[in-house]
């Protein structure tokens, strides 16, 4: 397995900060994220963000196919280069959010995602799987260690993207990487995030649409009593959002990263039902 740095060294590749880019070079670190991916050998598999190939080298060992889409062109001959031997492997250069999931994989519904993204994209990528048809059954990312810690965080300590992530799917981190293990070296420690992706949302909720439009008027005024966001993010009167708050259960006083998912649910519901 070449070096990542001797690689991009030698066609001339300086890593863009703007992209994010930052690669794996150590390969216990790159089978411990394809281990937490607990793959089958007929999978299917969706790789985000490849780089030099590396890591899909380690899952085209183990799986029947890598789709890698990758953003930067320049990549291009050095993951010719390293996945040359793997002709299961196809690789794609597009930005992920402007790809159709369905028409990647094809008939392959049952398929598993792995990526290495950078933080101003992962909120993004997530709500792209989440809402795609069908929708992967597990994600494992690679993520800078505080936003997988906002991913699994409790009420009390919520963000719009645990809500999220919570809502789709099971989230778990598996391990932590420190920053050595990559190239160009990071600012902080990253962390792997394995999400279990669920058939359904673990809360009854109309529409999931209706749920997050509920959530994203909660957390848009994150300093603001509840009472005053949702006023403000559903354009209703405070005594209503008062009303709609006390009859989901819901002290009005309180922030929105207090919530739990079934108080997110029962305050969507609410509204559901006042709107109806």
């Amino acid at each position: 397995m070449p070096n990542p740095k001797a690689l991009l060294d030698h066609f001339g590749v300086i890593p863009k900060k703007s992209l994010g880019q930052n690669f794996l070079h150590d390969p216990q670190a790159l089978e411990k994220i394809a281990d937490a991916a607990e793959l089958m050998p007929d999978d299917t598999v969706l790789e985000i963000g490849p780089g030099t190939g590396a890591l899909t080298e380690v899952l085209a060992q183990r799986v029947k196919r890598v789709i890698a889409v990758e953003l930067d062109r320049r990549l291009e001959p050095i993951m010719g280069l390293t996945l040359a031997p793997y002709h299961n492997v196809e690789v794609i250069f597009n930005d992920i959010m402007n790809v159709n999931i369905r028409e990647l994989i094809g008939t392959d519904d049952d398929y598993v995602v792995v990526a290495n993204v950078p933080y101003y994209i992962t909120s993004a990528i997530l709500r792209l799987l989440f809402e795609s048809e069908p929708r992967p059954r597990r994600i494992v990312l690679t993520v800078q260690l505080e936003v997988g810690q906002r991913m699994i965080a409790k009420a009390g300590d919520m963000s719009l993207l645990s809500v999220s992530a919570q809502f789709y799917a099971k989230p778990k981190i598996v391990t932590r990487f420190n920053k050595a293990v990559f190239y160009p070296r990071p600012d902080i420690d990253s962390a792997v995030v394995r999400l279990d992706v669920y058939d359904k949302p673990q809360v009854d909720v109309p529409s999931a649409e209706l749920f997050f439009r509920v959530v994203k008027a909660g957390f848009g005024q994150k300093r603001k009593q509840l009472k005053n966001s949702v006023s403000e993010g559903l354009h209703i009167d405070a005594e209503s959002a008062v009303v709609l708050l006390k009859a989901a259960g819901i002290d009005p006083t309180r922030r929105a990263e207090t919530l739990s998912l079934v108080e997110w649910a029962a305050l969507t519901r609410g509204y559901y039902a006042a709107s109806s």
